[in-house]
């Protein structure tokens, strides 16, 4: 009992959803061993067996798909990175990032527009970088898993004329390698966000900056990855130097918690619970078997049914083929203790660093000692938080109370929820014009007046000029305000361009 102390804090019904809890995982982890071994034809059994099911209890089968679904199908079933870029035309380039502490990370690279032959590999194209990172359980698939490329910000950004770069946590599908700790065992997996900030990111962000040869990126991060990014920040003051803008969608720093009041207050009476209930490696490693024997809708059913109890979301801002294309790309591997971090976070109500004591022992003074916080507010590199107001995740108030006063843009997204910022049916008129403004404004190398006004009037918006400095957009090289409406003309961006 002496290793396992929140047992004498919990209530009867808390008791009982731990047990409840170790039943189902217990049962999940025997069919995961039964399904490992059956034979391809039994998987595809229980498939169409599913399939079936669902079309006579919950819908018919569409005789004629659209446009979007079958795109979406395509997307669907694309094996990996490259395939999901071959799909819209793009070419890529694959980097490996070696750790100070010895993880192999996978780093992609998008250096040129739909269609256009790759430069040499490793080399500095010249143009303006952009440095993409993914969330929590994700990888860099799910920035390119779009049914339409206008609504996704790593093709846009590359016809933008902008050098794209997308990084991968250690353990997720693409860096599940190390040179000191084979992935099979528990040392392997002993990281949180700590090592994220102490490593992954800042690693990854000086070599890129040397192969291109400049001397900052633009970053963009998506949940958790902007916590690393805040984290990173705060911890390596000579970072700041090396990220001339940092744009935080669906920005994540100290959640308030989960909306299921009894897994809420379950977990934030114990974070070291997920320990006894996923184990100290990989969580939820299941999730791929789940999806191989489950149809596609089923799997989507399940996913938004899973997002509704835990967060109260919707979903109802991606649409139906978007989320049979996204979802199947969704998880990836991370490591349980990057969770109970987590957890251990929104107990404290704080951004604070790993608590390696977790079984501490409340003083006798009714207190317990909190472990350090990212010194957040000392990030010296301009920030824009670009926020869903229905993102049960997101108290943009306590994190704007834990960030600089003078270096920090706010930008509402009405009626967004957190992974409506990635995949929302109009992320090209909400999300992408607000991120190329602010690359625009910060980033380091000039972004060409031509891809700005590519890449808007691709998302369907319109344009207008109004001069500035005496200067017109034919004559002189000068600086010229551009102005833009949205498709429904309800939303205005002006941004100031190069010419």
């Amino acid at each position: 009992m002496s290793h396992i102390p929140f047992l004498g804090r919990l209530r009867l019904h808390e008791y009982a959803a731990v047990v409840l809890s170790l039943t189902l995982v217990f049962l999940e982890s025997v069919l995961h061993i039964i399904i490992r071994f059956l034979p391809k034809p039994i998987i595809e059994f229980f498939y169409k067996r599913s399939a079936r099911l669902f079309h006579r209890f919950v819908a018919s089968p569409t005789l004629l798909p659209s446009p979007e679904r079958r795109i979406a199908d395509r997307v669907r079933k694309a094996r990996d990175f490259e395939a999901l870029c071959d799909i819209f035309g793009y070419q890529h380039e694959e980097h490996v990032v070696l750790t100070k502490d010895g993880y192999l990370l996978g780093v992609h690279r998008l250096p040129v527009k739909a269609g256009e032959t790759l430069p040499r590999p490793g080399t500095s194209t010249g143009k303006p970088v952009v440095y993409l990172h993914h969330g929590l359980l994700m990888n860099s698939e799910v920035w390119v898993c779009m049914t339409d490329p206008r609504r996704s910000l790593p093709f846009v950004l590359a016809e933008a004329g902008f050098d794209v770069w997308l990084g991968n946590n250690r353990g997720n599908k693409y860096s599940k390698k190390s040179i000191h700790h084979n992935p099979n065992s528990a040392k392997f997996w002993d990281f949180s966000i700590d090592d994220f900030a102490w490593h992954d990111i800042p690693d990854t962000i000086d070599y890129i900056l040397d192969v291109t040869g400049i001397q900052s990126l633009s970053y963009i991060g998506f949940s958790q990855g902007t916590a690393q990014a805040f984290a990173a920040l705060s911890i390596h003051p000579q970072l700041n130097q090396k990220v001339n803008v940092f744009v935080a969608l669906a920005p994540a720093m100290s959640p308030p918690g989960l909306s299921a009041p009894l897994v809420d207050g379950l977990i934030k009476a114990s974070p070291s619970l997920i320990f006894l209930l996923f184990g100290r490696r990989a969580i939820l490693s299941s999730a791929h078997m789940w999806q191989a024997i489950l149809y596609p809708p089923i799997f989507v059913r399940v996913i938004d049914s899973s997002l509704t109890w835990l967060f109260r979301w919707r979903g109802s801002n991606i649409s139906p083929p978007q989320k049979l294309a996204a979802y199947a790309h969704l998880y990836s591997f991370a490591s349980t203790k990057s969770v109970v971090h987590w957890f251990q976070i929104m107990r404290h109500g704080r951004f604070l660093m790993y608590d390696d004591d977790v079984y501490h022992m409340r003083s006798s003074s009714g207190r317990s000692y909190t472990p350090v916080r990212f010194p957040t507010r000392n990030i010296a590199t301009p920030i824009v938080l670009m926020y869903g107001d229905e993102d049960s995740l997101v108290d943009i108030d306590i994190m704007r109370r834990e960030l600089p006063e003078n270096n920090v843009e706010v930008r509402r997204l009405h009626g967004y929820e957190h992974v409506d910022v990635l995949w929302g049916q109009n992320v090209d008129q909400d999300v992408i014009p607000g991120v190329l403004q602010a690359l625009r404004k910060y980033a380091e190398a000039p972004v060409t007046f031509e891809g700005i006004k590519h890449a808007l009037e691709n998302a369907g918006w319109t344009n207008g000029f109004s001069l500035k400095n005496g200067r017109t957009v034919n004559g002189v090289k000068g600086t010229t305000n551009y102005s833009y409406a949205s498709p429904g003309n309800d939303t205005a961006l002006s941004t100031d361009i190069d010419c």
